[in-house]
């Protein structure tokens, strides 16, 4: 990685994603619609008390919760469609819903897409329909409906999302909350930059025209981890935390962190692509802005106790203890010897 972590160069932020700003939003359309959860009190649907976290949580009665999901692919639609190849994006849609869905415990049952286009296209809507497919049997959930709109005012191109739903038992749902000092962080390799950070990337690898190498590395689909983990909870293997690394990167661990009252150092991440150097070289962008933007090689993290990481280990495939609950509460991580701040709360 860089040497420099103070690099005055391009940042997410100036790119046109302020995460700060994003995190207010988020916190001002929480403040509206909590005032929607009396509705359901009492009630099969009642809204249970995790907030801000993966998925939304409901009650649904015999010591079940249904979680529900919305996300999207982002600005990854435009590299298809500088490409005109549109048949992995539904992969990373879906990875983008179960992944998130995982993380609260949650089994993925089914999702129902959206996607929205400038004009009428057979050939198109079939491939991002054979990308939805694949990756649904990939995460061993269903398609089970959607909407198809033509909006030429709107859309330039297509936009793809999707809402997705899970079930899991109340008395398993992982929040971070168990969370103690000492914990192993585990972690699994990403297989890009899967469906985050893009509209950077975007800026930086386009700035001088397009480069087709570049766009179809870019394009490589979102790994789908929802499958391995959710079989290993399934064995009833201790998770206290679980962090699917998209928007905000690394800086995701502040709401497990919040919850546990504490700190996670990331001494062993996996190696970052080349996709990651280029774009740091190129854009002249610190280490700090890179971890708080991009996975970074590692795509999926599992927090557990030691005695659970073994059985961790061996469950899911390809992962390797990547780092470890501390009790300052920030997420640090070490590249090349230095210790970069990524968050702290």
């Amino acid at each position: 990685m860089g040497e420099d972590t103070e690099k005055s160069g391009l940042t997410y932020a100036e790119a046109g994603v302020d995460i700060k700003r994003v995190g207010s939003i988020h916190r001002d359309i929480e403040g509206l619609i909590s005032k929607t959860f009396s509705t359901r009190a009492g009630r099969v649907g009642e809204v249970l008390n995790v907030r801000g976290h993966y998925a939304g949580l409901i009650d649904i009665g015999n010591g079940r919760a249904l979680a529900l999901h919305t996300d999207s692919v982002g600005t990854k639609v435009l590299v298809a469609k500088m490409l005109d190849q549109y048949n992995t994006i539904g992969i990373d849609c879906v990875a983008m819903n179960v992944n998130d869905l995982v993380c609260v415990g949650a089994e993925p049952l089914a999702l129902v897409d959206y996607l929205a286009l400038e004009a009428p296209d057979e050939v198109l809507v079939k491939e991002v329909m054979m990308g939805l497919a694949n990756g649904a049997q990939e995460a061993n959930i269903a398609v089970i409906g959607g909407e198809t709109a033509v909006m030429k005012d709107v859309i330039n191109g297509l936009d793809l999302a999707a809402m997705s739903v899970g079930v899991v038992e109340k008395r398993k749902i992982v929040t971070g909350e168990k969370i103690v000092t000492g914990d192993l962080v585990i972690g699994l390799p990403s297989s890009g930059i899967h469906s985050s950070g893009l509209t950077l990337a975007r800026k930086v690898l386009f700035k001088d025209g397009f480069d087709r190498r570049v766009a179809k590395e870019l394009l490589t689909p979102t790994e789908i981890y929802s499958r391995q983990v959710q079989n290993a909870l399934v064995k009833g293997v201790e998770v206290h935390g679980l962090v699917h690394i998209t928007g905000g990167a690394y800086s995701k661990f502040r709401r497990l962190g919040r919850l546990a009252g504490r700190g996670f150092r990331l001494n062993d991440l996996f190696e970052p692509h080349k996709i990651f150097l280029e774009i740091q070289e190129r854009g002249n962008i610190s280490d700090v802005e890179m971890y708080r933007t991009f996975n970074m090689g590692t795509g999926f993290l599992i927090v557990g106790s030691k005695k659970s990481g073994e059985e961790i280990l061996e469950e899911v495939r390809g992962s390797r203890v990547v780092g470890e609950v501390v009790e300052e509460r920030s997420v640090t991580v070490e590249v090349d010897s230095k210790r970069i701040a990524v968050e702290s709360w």
